[in-house]
C-alpha cells in the first residue's frame, strides 16, 4: 500500500507541475484552483508513504515519477523537443527509480 501512495504522489506531482503551465504563473483561475489541489494531494500522498519508507527512498522516488511524467506530458502536450539525449537522461532517472525500489527493505 506504501508503493501505491508514493505513485499516487508522483502523478500528481506530475499533475501539478503540467497545471503550472496551464495557469500561467497563478493568473488563470480554474487552472491554478486545480494545480494547488494537485499540490495540497501530492504532499498528502507523499506524506503516507513516509510513514512507512525511508525518506531518501521516498523523495527520490516521488521526484522522479513527477519529473518522468512531466517530460513525457511536456513532448506530448507542448512539442517539446525529443532527441536521443533527452531519452537516455530520462531512461537513467527510471533505472533509478527502479533500483531504490529493489533496494528498499
Amino acid at each position: 500500500m506504501k508503493w501505491i501512495m508514493l505513485i499516487i504522489a508522483g502523478l500528481l506531482e506530475t499533475g501539478w507541475a503540467v497545471g503550472l503551465k496551464y495557469s500561467y504563473g497563478f493568473t488563470k483561475p480554474i487552472p491554478s484552483i486545480f494545480t494547488i489541489a494537485g499540490m495540497i494531494a501530492s504532499f498528502f500522498f507523499l506524506s503516507l508513504a513516509l510513514k512507512n519508507l525511508p525518506l531518501g527512498t521516498a523523495y527520490a522516488i516521488w521526484t522522479g515519477i513527477g519529473t518522468v511524467g512531466t517530460v513525457i506530458l511536456g513532448i506530448i502536450l507542448f512539442k517539446e523537443p525529443i532527441d536521443i539525449i533527452r531519452l537516455i537522461c530520462i531512461g537513467f532517472i527510471v533505472v533509478g527509480i527502479v533500483g531504490l525500489k529493489v533496494v528498499s527493505h
